[in-house]
């Protein structure tokens, strides 16, 4: 089975609407590995690691969002060693705001 990590920059109306929480929840109940945090540009930006069919997945589930959230875009690109290590002692973290 082919792992895969994803960097993801999440654009619309994604903060103040649970996105965050949302995500992480998604991510967990699904064993990915990563974060998710608030950027302050609006945007929510994440990282997804894990089976390929698994991350693909979670990623379309990204570009709907929770209920309250509207999506308009997401920049995708692979995610580097250094963006998983962000994440801590967690498998799937909720980070500070940058």
């Amino acid at each position: 089975m082919e792992t895969l990590a994803r960097h993801l920059v999440i654009r619309g109306r994604v903060q103040g609407v649970g996105y965050r929480a949302w995500a992480a929840d998604e991510a967990r109940m699904r064993g990915l590995e990563g974060w998710v945090r608030n950027r302050r540009d609006g945007s929510v930006e994440a990282v997804l690691a894990g089976p390929e069919a698994v991350v693909a997945d979670m990623m379309a589930y990204c570009r709907r969002g929770p209920v309250s959230a509207r999506v308009d875009a997401i920049d995708e690109a692979a995610a580097s060693g250094d963006l998983l290590r962000l994440r801590g002692r967690e498998r799937f973290a909720v980070l500070p705001t940058v």
